[in-house]
């Protein structure tokens, strides 16, 4: 099996390294394992799904009202 860097990962998902490395943490990555100081990711893995906004809107309003719809 090959393996993908937290950097080959993030140009290949459209994310920051650090990012792909939070993931890592958070086992979202499914695969994804610890070597020494560095994260290896299998090739194969799937960008995980962006869970920060779940309804695709911005749900707090601002105090005028608005909610950016």
């Amino acid at each position: 099996m090959k393996y993908l860097s937290t950097t080959q990962a993030a140009e290949l998902w459209g994310l920051s390294s650090r990012r792909v490395a939070l993931l890592c943490e958070q086992e979202r990555i499914k695969g994804a394992q610890k070597a020494g100081n560095n994260w290896i990711i299998p090739e194969t893995a799937h960008k995980p799904f962006d869970a920060r906004i779940k309804s695709g809107k911005y749900v707090q309003a601002t105090k005028e009202g608005n909610n950016y719809d």
